[in-house]
């Protein structure tokens, strides 16, 4: 699988990585504010926070399946239109699930929500939207060290042009 490919392949998880952040802006949904943790807290601390919503994992979750859906006549998912849409729904939801877990061990680690943590803000959701993505494609390690360094440096680059137009808080 060539480099291109590599990152056509994992856009999904990718997108539906950034998804949340857009869809907080969103007028007719940005109010639906559910955390993913409902509330509950841990030894005094929440599990996820409030920055962890339902919104964020259902819309990001969606993204990624339409994404593939339009990838689909450039990116070989092995599958009909039904399944290359699940594919893509399973790597959102795997990637906004690997941010949720390491969400909760920056909670465990008494991280404030929205501070960085490097390099695991960046490859959160890149190694749960592999795991997710496994069960379905079995990917070589030199495609999976493409994408893991690919969407590593995007992600560093996404984030900081998110930072300079105002979208994002924090450069990082």
């Amino acid at each position: 699988m060539s480099w291109l490919q590599a990152i056509l392949l994992f856009l999904p998880a990718g997108l539906a990585n950034a998804t949340p952040v857009i869809a907080n802006k969103i007028p007719v949904i940005k109010n639906w504010q559910t955390p993913m943790d409902f509330g509950i807290s841990w030894h005094g601390k929440r599990l996820l926070g409030t920055n962890k919503t339902w919104r964020g994992v259902l819309t990001g979750s969606l993204i990624g399946g339409l994404t593939a859906l339009l990838l689909s006549p450039i990116v070989d998912y092995h599958s009909s239109l039904w399944a290359t849409f699940g594919l893509g729904f399973i790597m959102g939801f795997g990637a906004l699930f690997g941010d949720a877990v390491e969400s909760a061990i920056k909670r465990r680690r008494g991280i404030p929500a929205g501070s960085s943590w490097f390099p695991f803000d960046q490859t959160d959701y890149i190694i749960g939207g592999l795991l997710f993505l496994y069960p379905w494609m079995q990917l070589s390690v030199q495609t999976m060290a493409v994408i893991i360094v690919s969407y590593f440096g995007l992600h560093l680059v996404v984030v900081y042009v998110a930072h300079s137009l105002g979208i994002r808080d924090k450069p990082i």
